[in-house]
């Protein structure tokens, strides 16, 4: 299974989301690649990977280099491609017939040596989002409980549609996971009330897990550690456990 972890508004919890989801699974002896398809390399910061005097998916991409090349092994157990910020010129230097299809390309010699290869994306709509949608069997779409944020779910519902028409007919929006959630707060549930209304509308399952906010999101992040090697017993490292278990349950169904 390839996922896609997207969603054009930033802020949302996409590269923790991407990150937990690839160390759960394979704290689980699942073979996870994770695949940073972000130029601000936050992702591969994250997992530890050097991203700079290295092969990169941006080489990957532009055909310097194949995805073997790029492959580093991380200490959560997982393998990832990193990124960098060259990866912001592939917008305009991946300009040929075909362009969609870059990624899917690089990674088909790799993909049966995986059970699960998450790729994390930008926050925007373009052509490396657009690439991951392609290439991807499945999207997960993080969002908090915001109304910009959860307003960006039917833009990214247009590109998705798109996607599936010309590029990736089997692609599919697997769910909506809400992070960095107060529960307490009235504005919260609003919004995932408005959220569940647009689940509808894409026709994509809302997760009943919901991840918390807290501060060692961020201190994992610095200290280039995932969230259940920093801190196990976090709100959130038991959120995302919450969450990864049921997503496995929807996926072996």
């Amino acid at each position: 299974m390839i996922i896609a972890v997207a969603n054009q508004k930033g802020g949302v919890g996409k590269t923790t989301t991407s990150q937990a989801l690839a160390a759960g699974l394979a704290v689980k002896g699942y073979r996870v690649l994770g695949i940073d398809l972000d130029p601000q390399g936050n992702f591969s910061t994250a997992c530890g990977a050097e991203n700079y005097n290295v092969q990169t998916i941006y080489e990957v991409m532009k055909r310097a280099a194949s995805i073997q090349d790029a492959i580093q092994h991380t200490k959560g157990g997982y393998d990832v491609v990193p990124a960098n910020i060259m990866l912001a010129g592939a917008e305009q230097e991946l300009s040929q017939t075909g362009k969609e299809h870059r990624l899917k390309e690089a990674v088909a010699p790799v993909a049966g040596d995986y059970d699960f290869i998450v790729i994390d994306t930008p926050p925007s709509l373009g052509v490396l989002t657009v690439n991951a949608f392609t290439c991807a069997t499945d999207i997960l779409i993080p969002t908090t409980a915001g109304i910009f944020a959860t307003a960006g779910i039917s833009q990214l519902n247009e590109t998705v549609t798109s996607v599936q028409k010309y590029c990736n007919p089997a692609v599919k929006v697997r769910g909506i996971l809400f992070t960095r959630f107060n529960p307490r707060a009235n504005i919260s549930r609003q919004m995932k009330e408005l959220a569940e209304q647009l689940g509808e509308y894409i026709s994509a399952p809302i997760y009943k897990t919901y991840i918390r906010s807290a501060v060692v999101v961020e201190e994992a992040q610095a200290n280039s550690q995932d969230i259940f090697d920093y801190a196990n017993k976090s709100t959130v490292a038991e959120d995302y456990k919450a969450f990864i278990d049921e997503f496995l349950k929807g996926v072996n169904e």
